[in-house]
């Protein structure tokens, strides 16, 4: 073989070798820009009150890339959007309420949307008068807004598919803390409600309940003024039970101060005057006699085993203890009663407590 043949094969070897090692080269810089963009941090929490992001029911994949650009959680929005098409997120967008961690990389984020392991919400509500209460209440906590809540709570054959009419739906709600996912729909916010209502309700309570007479919803009505009567010694919560349960088996009125405030609407009345007593609603226990159509406020549990567990006595009247300290004094006979009605009027002139 001759020389200048020789050199023509070292040159094209040598530049065999040469594109080799620039293929290997080129394909190791490409390898590591799609490790970079699948595995690199690319996450910021910087934005995010919570650490938490929200995945609305109804959106899709458009949505969340635009929310997590447009709130800073992702800073390169074409390499997240190059591995969720190849993960294929866009066809498994799940809503929900999503802890993001600082710095999680593209992969780790997709991963985390795509399965639907959000993080469930603690749901607390009690110091509740009213259906409009309840519902801005629990609003706040999960996506169903006060407006679909307060909806169906209103509905009357809504409320009828559950046994209740407008007024004792709200005994269905128990004050409580509840775990739920956050994209709970106003639906199944009452349906879980239900379900714990359902299993607190168990046979000994619905026994106890008609041994008395009364039934569920009048339990809970009842158990609302007797938890409005004493706010802060429950002690004596059976002992105010059983006082107006010797007044309803007795046809007596009840005459229950909170049933008035709440028939006025003002809660900040500390102060109960006689013209008050004239009041046109059927909440109005100094005008109709029996129970209010329904609760006064969302009573506690043990208020309403409190009911269901009276104390039994002969007490028909009840007064604020002239000290203030939150205690009563019980009475037999009207003429007691009078007695230590007397001195609680002449505390509250004295301390200037006119309303």
């Amino acid at each position: 073989m001759g020389k200048s043949k020789k050199k023509g094969i070292r040159f094209w070897v040598k530049l065999l070798v040469v594109f080799v090692i620039l293929l290997i080269a080129t394909s190791a810089i490409g390898v590591y820009h799609i490790y970079k963009t699948i595995y690199q941090p690319n996450v910021s929490t910087q934005h995010l009150k919570g650490r938490y992001f929200y995945v609305h029911t109804g959106w899709n994949y458009n949505d969340v890339v635009n929310s997590l650009y447009e709130n800073g959680v992702i800073q390169n929005r074409n390499t997240f959007t190059w591995v969720a098409e190849r993960k294929k997120y866009p066809q498994f967008v799940k809503p929900g309420r999503y802890k993001i961690k600082q710095g999680m990389s593209n992969n780790e984020l997709i991963n985390l949307l795509r399965s639907g392991m959000q993080e469930p919400v603690k749901v607390t509500f009690n110091t509740v008068r009213t259906k409009n209460q309840l519902a801005g209440k629990v609003s706040k906590y999960i996506e169903a807004d006060s407006l679909s809540i307060i909806s169906l709570l209103n509905n009357a054959e809504f409320c009828s598919n559950y046994g209740f009419d407008r007024q004792k739906i709200i005994t269905l709600f128990l004050p409580n803390t509840y775990e739920f996912y956050w994209n709970t729909s106003a639906e199944e916010f009452v349906e879980r409600m239900a379900n714990e209502y359902k299993s607190f309700w168990n046979d000994e309570r619905k026994q106890k309940a008609k041994k008395i007479g009364l039934t569920q919803s009048e339990v809970a009505t009842l158990a609302s003024i007797v938890q409005a009567e004493q706010t802060i010694h429950r002690s004596e919560w059976p002992r105010v039970a059983g006082l107006y349960i010797n007044r309803l088996k007795q046809g007596m009125l009840l005459q229950s101060d909170p049933t008035l405030i709440f028939a006025i609407g003002d809660f900040t009345i500390n102060r109960v005057l006689n013209k008050d007593k004239e009041i046109e609603s059927p909440y109005n226990t100094y005008k109709y006699i029996g129970l209010p159509p329904g609760p006064i406020l969302l009573p506690e549990t043990k208020a309403i085993d409190a009911v269901l567990n009276y104390e039994t006595h002969d007490y028909l009247y009840m007064c604020a203890k002239e000290d203030l300290s939150g205690y009563h004094n019980f009475s037999k006979t009207l003429s007691q009663h009078n007695i230590y009605a007397q001195r609680y009027r002449e505390a509250l002139n004295k301390r200037g407590i006119m309303r």
